[in-house]
């Protein structure tokens, strides 16, 4: 057997295995998200680098522990993650660096003593691939979403090929009539990428829609964190409560946009404020 296919399997026994340890009681009690665009960048790309091209007999074993991973996280929010998943969540970790984001034109910016308190942008019109879900969780609505999407992605569209991603994934959120809480129902969705904007794929699962959305003027403010309930209503009162000018902005939905690894102690998201409907 070839060094290099033994440096493997020491890499597959000892590393990897420890990068796939499922997170323990302190981080399921702060609500780790379960899936988003970036879920497997941070946890497998020095994975991806070590395993060469001429050693695929190692491939299925990185593949069923990524699984298992996933499978772990997603028990910690009462979602089933099937082995169906296998192949997009792969294919989406060796993609990981291909990106495109998601432009936007700034019209104004606000800060105290020196730090953002929320920035007023517009983002273009386009088309975006949405599943609307309403699970008994938040986290599951948009975990279940986001692994539909995943398929679509990764070859279960028109095409059959890998479409790539943008960031950010967005999530539509929905107030009840008396503001106190979020109705069940949830969009997630993601801008398609460039060169399928004239002419989308269609996607094979029935609960995925194309839409065309007109564009979308936001007042966003960063935090960073975790994005459960609990912690998108509290960026929704800080928000309100620095908010310099409120004409115009809407109070019955919200959108939280995800931009990094939930699996990143301090990872970026943002709380959007509307003012165009979608």
């Amino acid at each position: 057997m070839r060094t290099g296919v033994v440096l493997v399997q020491i890499l597959l026994q000892t590393r990897i295995i420890t990068r796939l340890t499922p997170p323990g009681p302190a981080a399921r009690s702060k609500g780790m998200a379960l899936i988003s665009l970036d879920d497997l960048e941070g946890l497998d790309n020095d994975i991806t680098d070590d395993i060469s091209d001429d050693i695929t007999e190692e491939q299925p074993m990185a593949e069923d522990r990524l699984l298992s991973h996933w499978q772990r996280v997603a028990s910690t929010h009462q979602v089933s993650v099937p082995t169906e998943m296998t192949g997009p969540i792969h294919e989406m970790t060796q993609n990981s660096q291909q990106r495109e984001t998601l432009p936007y034109a700034p019209i104004s910016s606000h800060e105290k003593m020196g730090a953002l308190q929320y920035e007023e942008r517009v983002y273009p019109a386009g088309r975006w691939a949405c599943v609307t879900r309403a699970d008994g969780l938040y986290e599951q609505s948009i975990s279940m979403a986001f692994m539909k999407l995943m398929r679509y992605i990764c070859k279960e569209n028109s095409l059959g090929r890998y479409l790539g991603m943008t960031v950010p994934v967005v999530s539509l959120i929905q107030m009840i009539e008396d503001g106190s809480g979020f109705q069940k129902s949830v969009l997630t969705g993601f801008f398609l990428p460039a060169q399928y904007q004239s002419c989308p794929p269609a996607p094979l699962d029935p609960e995925i829609q194309v839409q065309d959305w007109d564009p979308i003027t936001v007042i966003a403010r960063p935090f960073f964190g975790t994005t459960n309930e609990s912690t998108v209503q509290r960026q929704i009162s800080e928000l309100w409560e620095v908010l310099a000018e409120s004409d115009g902005v809407r109070r019955d939905r919200y959108m939280v946009a995800v931009f990094e690894n939930p699996g990143v102690p301090q990872r970026r998201n943002e709380i959007w404020f509307l003012r165009d409907r979608i």
